[in-house]
Parts: C-alpha cells; structure tokens; sequence
C-alpha cells in the first residue's frame, strides 16, 4: 500500500505500523459521514434507485408466495457474490446438486453456506436488530466447513490483514490494524440506528463502503459486505421481501467497484461511489421487476397447461416448486410431497406430458427440468 497515493484526508489517514523491516502501512477510516454533497448526477441516480426500488418492493408485497420466488434468486445471488470471491459454481449446478440431492463439493458448500447465512440472518432478524452481534453469526455460518474455517469465523479479527499481495507490507490496501476496529465498529453499529439526514440508499451505500473498508473478520467480509445491503433495505422497511441482490451487478465491474472504493480512501471520492452504487440498484432492481414478473406468468402458464391434461393436487403443487428449482428429480420430489418414489415419477411424467419440463440426458438420478424457468433465472442482467 503506497502512501503517497492517498491525497485526502476527507475519509482518512495512513497510519504507520510495526519498525524497520516489519513496517507497514495501513488505513485508518474516519466515522460513516452522515452528510453528503448531493451533485446532480448522484441526485439522477437516486431518482432512478429510488423508482426502481419501490416498482420491486410494491410487487413484492404481492406476492402469493414469496419464499418460493425468493429461494432461486438468492442462490443467484449467492453464485455471483462467491464467484467474486473465487469459486466456479454455476447457478446450474447447484440447482442441479440441489434437485438431485448430491453431496456438496467445497465450492458447492461456499455457495450453499452463503444461502445457510442468509436465512439464519432473516430468522434472526425477527427478534435481533441488525447489528454487530448479528452479522458475526452470520459470518460464522458463512465460513462452516469451508475455506476460511480456521479464520475465527463469527469473531472480529485480532491480528492484521489485507488485501492483495503476499502480506501487509506489500499489499494493494490494508485495512486498519485491530486496535482501532472497537472505536470503528461501534459507529458502524451506531449508524446502523440512526436516523441521519440521508436518503436510505445512500445510507445504504455508505454502509457497504465502511464496512468493506473496515474489513472487520480475518475472511468473508466481501460476501458478508453484499448480504449486509439487502438485510439494511429489508429491515428499514424498503424491501418487504429480499429481492434485491447487487453481486451480479457488481461482478460485471469487478474492476469499477475495487476502483470507486479505492477513490473513496485515496481521494474522498464518496459521491462518486454512491453514485456508482445507486445505478446497480436501479439496474437491479428493474432486472428482478422484469424477471419475477416472467416467473408469476409462468406459474400460471403452468397451470393452465396441467388443467388442460387434467391433471391436478401433487401435479400442481410441484409444478409450483419448478419456480424456486427448474430441475427436479424424484427422490427429492418424493421428499417433498410425502410419496414414494414411484409416486414421484408419476408425476413428473405428468409435467413432462404437460409440456413442463424436459428430461436432462445422461443424468442420474434421473433429473429434468422446466427450462423456461431456467432462462429466466440466468437471463443476462444488463439492463434492456
């Protein structure tokens, strides 16, 4: 980390750490602004956030059912956030895994454990207020029996870490040593509760950016940084359901995203993050508007095609679950409905003859899949 890159003061300092050939640079972070220069652009982009967040938290709200819609989404989002970090899990093949019920492989588990935390943290989050406390049983269910396991999962780190390089002394940023993680996370903590004369998307933003900053645990917090966004919308009351998920967007610009934190630190550039921020909610947001209107449709397409073959009671209830997994196999559709195996391939000869799903060749067991729902869920996310 070079000093002499870092220009302004406005969202820190460089401190100097340890002596001769153990000296080190890192950054020490000023508290959350809780005011901005709003510049147009910013203001722009706010507007467009803001419409595109309230079209999807208005269609969340009706929803028959939700959790169904939910549960593909967030494994999507949790391909992309733990593709940022490193593994090659597709959204196929951990829907596949899932239907099929398959042992998990390591990156399998990364993704599936990202699932695991969002769902303890929703859970929690009826009778735990965001918070420090939460976000560490969280990041403890993140890193169970995965890469990262022996880095003091659900615990605030005690020792220095960093980014890129081999070590701190020649890393591309390192964040503040331990000993001013108490100070820095107890504000973090504050902000979360307050009520600062910011829109909450920008609240939001500045959220995101502090705490990747901070970079509070030994490992996870770039997927702990994205799950903290949706669980801030969610529990001030912007989202009614958790929708939204910023890691596809931020993938795509992987480059722009490590870029516009880096101005922030170097240059106290918090506009232009913000701004950066808020065209990914709107984009996002306007992407899962369009997608979760295609999946309500084919639901409903799907039982309009059962009624026509007749077919009704199990057959109409797995159909459902095509939304929340395309891929379907009997043993895990027999687990589902209560029946035998038999049972369960009798009614997926049922949607296949309803024109539902297709067989996946050379697969065992035997898996198919409503290949509609499939390309809605991996439809390019750019926006139209």
């Amino acid at each position: 980390m070079n000093p002499a890159t870092y220009h302004s003061r406005r969202a820190g300092s460089v401190v100097t750490v340890g002596r001769g050939e153990a000296q080190f640079h890192a950054f020490r972070p000023v508290p959350i602004p809780r005011d901005l220069d709003l510049d147009r652009d910013l203001v722009l982009a706010l507007s467009e956030a803001d419409q595109a967040l309230g079209r999807l938290a208005s269609l969340g709200s009706l929803l028959p059912n939700p959790h169904i819609l939910i549960q593909p989404y967030l494994r999507r989002e949790a391909v992309a956030s733990t593709r940022i970090e490193g593994t090659q899990s597709s959204l196929s093949d951990v829907l596949s895994a899932e239907a099929q019920l398959l042992p998990e492989t390591p990156d399998l588990r990364e993704v599936l454990n990202y699932v695991r935390a969002f769902e303890l943290g929703l859970e929690r989050l009826r009778t735990l207020p965001l918070s420090n406390r939460l976000l560490r049983e969280m990041h403890a269910e993140l890193l169970r029996d995965v890469r990262g396991e022996e880095r003091t999962p659900g615990e605030f780190r005690r020792s220095q870490n960093w980014i890129g390089g081999r070590g701190p002394s020649d890393a591309l940023f390192v964040p503040p040593p331990a000993d001013f993680l108490p100070e820095l996370l107890d504000d973090f903590e504050r902000f979360l509760h307050e009520e600062p004369a910011l829109p909450i998307l920008i609240r939001c933003a500045l959220l995101h950016y502090q705490f990747e900053t901070i970079h509070p645990f030994l490992d996870g917090n770039g997927r702990l940084g994205r799950l903290l966004v949706v669980f801030y919308l969610v529990e001030r009351g912007a989202l009614s359901q958790p929708l939204l998920y910023l890691s596809a967007y931020l993938e795509r610009r992987r480059d722009e995203y490590v870029d516009r934190l880096q101005a922030v630190r170097e240059e106290g550039e918090f506009e232009s993050w913000v701004t950066f921020f808020l065209r990914g909610v709107a984009q996002q947001a306007a992407s899962a508007v369009r997608s979760v209107e295609s999946l309500v449709h084919l639901n409903a397409a799907f039982r309009d095609r059962l009624r026509r073959i007749r077919a009704r009671g199990q057959a109409v209830d797995a159909a459902e679950s095509l939304i929340g997994n395309p891929y379907i196999a009997a043993p895990r559709l027999a687990e589902m409905l209560g029946v035998t195996r038999q049972g369960a391939q009798y009614v997926i000869g049922t949607l296949e003859r309803a024109g539902i799903v297709v067989p996946v060749p050379n697969t065992r067991p035997a898996l198919h899949v409503a290949t509609e729902v499939l390309q809605v869920l991996q439809r390019d996310d750019r926006p139209e």
